[in-house]
């Protein structure tokens, strides 16, 4: 696993090329038009449908609107400095909705359920489950067999550059709506109970909670079943 610097990501950021992606569904007459290389375009000769960035696009409406008779633009973004991952290289299972920017890590067998975000530079390890709506910030990393629970928090580090980010050991339980703020760790096998607000380091196999979160028990005093981390939802087709 490569954590980046935040140094790293700004400066990727800067960078890179700002773009508002677009996708256009226009009819007219099309059969003298000729379409520039920076717009990708399917369809027939009186109907197409086409995919580019807006500047492009615009420049070619502001050329050919003569031509066409109806248009619709759909877009979900502005100015998006960094575009979303290539999930087909990803050996995980990553439900509708969920949002993983590029630069993010997902390692084999995770579980990114509807509504998660996974921002530039986070890490998700093996066999982790990022549970619905839960956020993982700029830089977060969670270890191996962690379960981030349903819209929690674990804080970016990318301004201020100088914060350190959030470090999730192995086997690790975040109950829902927790948030862990930036340059916590929490360590191997600890639980952090539901709706926690954790400021300062977990010890390893301990159990935290409150606002701000404070250890209560151990994790082997806890019922095994409250805790377990289920395997079978991490499997994927043979």
């Amino acid at each position: 696993m490569t954590l980046q610097s935040a140094q790293e990501i700004i400066q990727y950021i800067s960078d890179s090329e700002k773009k508002t992606p677009v996708k256009v569904y226009v009819n007219g007459n099309f059969s003298e038009v000729a379409f520039p290389e920076t717009l990708k375009v399917f369809g027939s000769e009186s109907s197409k449908t086409i995919f580019g960035d807006f500047k492009d696009w615009s420049a070619f409406y502001e050329a050919y609107q003569n031509v066409i008779t109806g248009v619709e633009v759909e877009y979900d973004r502005r100015n998006s400095a960094i575009p979303l991952i290539d999930q087909t290289k990803i050996n995980a299972r990553i439900e509708p909705g969920a949002l993983i920017r590029e630069h993010a890590e997902i390692h084999d067998g995770a579980v990114i359920m509807m509504g998660a975000t996974v921002n530039i530079g986070a890490v998700v390890g093996a066999g982790t489950m990022i549970d619905m709506n839960a956020t993982l910030g700029g830089r977060a990393t969670t270890g191996k067999n962690v379960h981030v629970g349903a819209g929690a928090v674990l804080a970016g580090v990318i301004e201020p550059p100088s914060a350190q980010p959030v470090i999730v050991e192995d086997d690790v339980l975040i109950g829902a709506n927790a948030v862990v703020l930036e340059g916590v760790r929490i360590g191997k096998g600890a639980v952090v109970a539901a709706g926690a607000i954790v400021t300062e380091d977990v010890p390893a196999g301990a159990v935290v909670a409150g606002m701000p979160a404070r250890v209560i028990k151990q994790a082997h005093e806890v019922e095994g079943s409250k805790i377990e981390i289920v395997q079978a939802l991490r499997k994927l087709n043979d």
